[in-house]
């Protein structure tokens, strides 16, 4: 994807997230990479949705350096840049404060699958990260977040996981473009809330609430996913 056309999935990648109730003002951002290129598109830092052009979309290198652009890049740019060196598969890191996916963030939970629902889009539990300690957070909070993101999925693939949620802040997640990560945002936060209402309604009990069966889960989620998937229409 060219640099232009990049710039504009990544500002479509955000209003996205605006348009689905995944953020408030100036909350969240989202990001796309030009692996050739080396260089990252971010949204930049504290601007409205309603003003933001394809122009204002922030380019760095993958140190986190200006290539293009006067605006100053998301805050979270060295965590979007962490992933990326972290997952070469992933091309667009999309994050918000989403009311139930935060939630659980701030309850230090992960989300259990407990339906096909999340089945169709993660292979295993929302991983949720160990909570920073005070020397990662003075050394450097964004990057660090993006370690612990790194350590919460160590052994899993992050194509079949596509999202995690940090301790205490929020949810990110990622795709092999901008709109996949803001797609992923969207089913992470349904499936938060459909988690929590399924637990309140059962008292928060595993005798009422238990994980989905896992020859259930790998169904629906190979059925998508698999080398044999035959959901949805041939590319």
């Amino acid at each position: 994807m060219r640099l232009p056309e990049l710039r504009a999935a990544v500002l479509e990648a955000n209003l996205e997230l605006v348009r689905r109730g995944l953020v408030l003002y100036t909350f969240g951002n989202a990001s796309g990479i030009d692996r050739a290129a080396g260089l990252v598109v971010i949204k930049p830092s504290g601007v409205d949705y309603d003003q933001l052009t394809p122009a204002d979309m922030v380019i760095t290198d993958l140190e986190g350096r200006p290539v293009e652009g006067t605006l100053r890049p998301s805050s979270d740019l060295p965590t979007h840049l962490r992933l990326y060196r972290e997952f070469p598969a992933v091309g667009g890191v999309a994050h918000t404060h989403s009311n139930y996916a935060t939630a659980w963030a701030q309850a230090g939970r992960s989300i259990p699958c407990l339906g096909t629902t999340h089945a169709d889009y993660f292979h295993g539990p929302v991983p949720v990260t160990a909570p920073l300690a005070d020397q990662a957070i003075a050394a450097g909070y964004e990057a660090e977040t993006g370690t612990a993101i790194c350590r919460a999925l160590e052994g899993l693939n992050p194509d079949h996981i596509p999202g995690a949620l940090v301790h205490g802040h929020g949810p990110f997640s990622w795709g092999r473009d901008p709109a996949a990560a803001a797609h992923h945002a969207v089913i992470l936060e349904a499936i938060a809330q459909m988690a929590y209402q399924t637990l309140v309604l059962s008292g928060d009990s595993a005798a009422h609430a238990a994980p989905l069966a896992r020859a259930l889960h790998d169904k629906h989620f190979l059925r998508k996913h698999g080398a044999s998937a035959y959901y949805g229409q041939p590319s």
